[in-house]
């Protein structure tokens, strides 16, 4: 059994997430033979980003976010599902594990609290 790992690491800058006016969507590769990813991006805003992978139901997955920005965070929502998120990073942290519930297309979606998004003199929040 494979474990897929995915870090997002987050730099810079509470109580629901800031509505997406555009979701920019993103495929994770995994190189040959290996089972971890790191991904890079940044938001600023209402901005929002899609990380989605594929996976297998039983396989094992960890997502973690390390960020000084307290109003960042991430979701995941399973396959088949619109916007029902199987892991809430606001209420939840910023860190994922557990054993995958179906088979298909993940989506780690990163955001900004609608908080922080609405402020202006917020600069935009990167990760690797």
């Amino acid at each position: 059994m494979k474990t897929l790992i995915l870090a997002l690491t987050a730099a810079l800058f509470v109580a629901t997430p800031a509505l997406a006016d555009d979701i920019r969507t993103e495929r994770v590769h995994f190189n040959k033979g290996a089972n971890s990813a790191t991904v890079e991006g940044s938001i600023k805003g209402y901005e929002t980003v899609d990380y989605v992978l594929g996976a297998h139901k039983g396989q094992s997955m960890n997502v973690s976010m390390a960020t000084d920005n307290t109003a960042n965070y991430f979701n995941i929502i399973a396959p088949g599902k619109a916007d029902e998120a199987m892991f809430i990073g606001s209420t939840t942290g910023t860190q994922y594990e557990g054993t995958l519930p179906a088979s298909g297309d993940y989506k780690v979606r990163v955001y900004l609290m609608r908080s922080a998004a609405r402020r202006a003199r917020w600069p935009s929040t990167s990760w690797r």
